[in-house]
């Protein structure tokens, strides 16, 4: 068993091994994963380096939110810098490498960079770098000397220059109701449209219907919310007037109720079917549109929040429910609000030793203080994690 991957629970395919590299070392996973959860399900923590300090950097989020474990996929010679490996399905001979490093992820010489932290301030270059009144270097001269050297330093990912083979689709569609996300509201609203006869697109970021229901561990009419999302999903696959697009990013909203959006027809395979689009540009326009897309974890401030170890309340209780990994073995959670308890109890079903729960607030209420018993973590009420 892979070291942070709970003996039980998650979606995976447990009896589906999936093998792939990451920098160059080899790595197992399980069909359903993430590149992020696969890594951590291996005990890998570090990710990348952040742009200008260099600082280490590891998995904030598990969805499309992710800022810091970005990373650059590889196929053949053509290479796809700054995605989210929270974004990365893993397939069997999936390459992928880490960015904003040299020679290695783990030793970065460019980390020296942290000990000028003071000296670095934002803009610092317009400043220093301005030349002398007189001589050879006066005026901007310096600065031109010195921008090629600040320019090779900046970015994270690498842009490749191999072309690029695969083939890509346009569509265009008509609905009278597009629904742009796919959980238990999403699904709702797709289904009360659908009964009235209207035709509906479903579009969907993830790969499954569902949202949040996936790894709520809540229950929706009696049943629990990702039974309950996966049968709402194949009720509707079955019907005539309703288009259901997984792996579909809606990215442009404008005039007329024009939509933009892209789907990932076969990035997730080895190898595509015979005619398969790698991506299909969808201009979609909508009489309608129920935007049921959710929302955002923010995280809470303090020194070192940007480390390795360090990952949102949601995400941690994503990873352990949907994906089946911890994302260590003891664990504190630092909240201003009621869903740290979910995620604490979640992460102590999964296998986890949740050790504190520091809340800001003082009076917590009995309902709150039950989970966390549960949990059997301390509670800091009133407290805050300053450094």
């Amino acid at each position: 068993m892979s070291p942070r991957r709970s003996e039980a629970g998650g979606r995976i395919d447990r009896l589906r091994t999936i093998r792939f590299t990451f920098d160059g070392a080899p790595y197992t996973g399980h069909a359903g994963d993430t590149l992020a959860s696969a890594l951590l399900a291996n005990g890998v923590t570090l990710f990348g380096r952040s742009f200008k300090y260099h600082r280490p950097r590891g998995v904030l989020t598990a969805g499309v939110e992710e800022p810091n474990a970005l990373v650059t996929v590889l196929r053949g010679e053509v290479r796809e810098p700054n995605i989210p490996a929270t974004m990365v399905e893993i397939y069997d001979g999936l390459t992928a490498i880490s960015q904003n490093r040299f020679p290695s992820l783990a030793w970065d010489v460019s980390a020296v960079n942290q000990l000028g932290g003071k000296l670095l301030s934002a803009g610092f270059y317009y400043k220093t770098f301005m030349g002398p009144v007189i001589g050879p270097l006066k005026g901007t001269r310096f600065w031109m000397f010195c921008e090629h050297f600040i320019r090779r330093a900046a970015g994270l990912g690498k842009a490749g220059t191999a072309p690029d083979t695969a083939r890509y689709e346009r569509m265009n569609a008509f609905c009278d109701v597009l629904v742009v996300g796919s959980g238990p509201a999403g699904l709702m609203a797709a289904r009360a449209a659908a009964d009235q006869g209207a035709r509906v697109i479903l579009a969907e970021l993830e790969p499954h219907f569902g949202g949040s229901a996936n790894w709520s561990g809540e229950t929706i009419d009696g049943m629990p919310a990702a039974e309950w999302a996966a049968r709402a999903a194949g009720q509707l696959e079955g019907r005539d007037n309703v288009r259901l697009l997984p792996r579909t990013t809606v990215w442009g909203y404008y005039d007329g109720n024009t939509l933009a959006a892209i789907e990932r027809v076969t990035d997730h395979k080895e190898t595509p079917g015979k005619g398969e689009p790698r991506h299909r540009y969808w201009t979609i326009r909508a009489k309608s549109v129920v935007l049921a897309t959710g929302s955002l974890e923010r995280p809470l401030v303090f020194p070192g929040n940007d480390r390795p170890g360090v990952m949102l309340a949601h995400a941690a209780e994503r990873y352990a429910n949907e994906y089946g990994v911890l994302p260590g073995d003891r664990i504190g959670l630092f909240t201003n609000n009621d869903s740290a308890y979910r995620a604490a109890l979640a992460l102590k079903k999964a296998g986890a030793v949740v050790v504190a729960i520091v809340d800001v607030r003082p009076e917590l209420s009995s309902e709150m203080r039950k989970l966390a018993g549960e949990a059997e973590a301390e509670i800091f009420s009133g407290h805050a994690v300053i450094a």
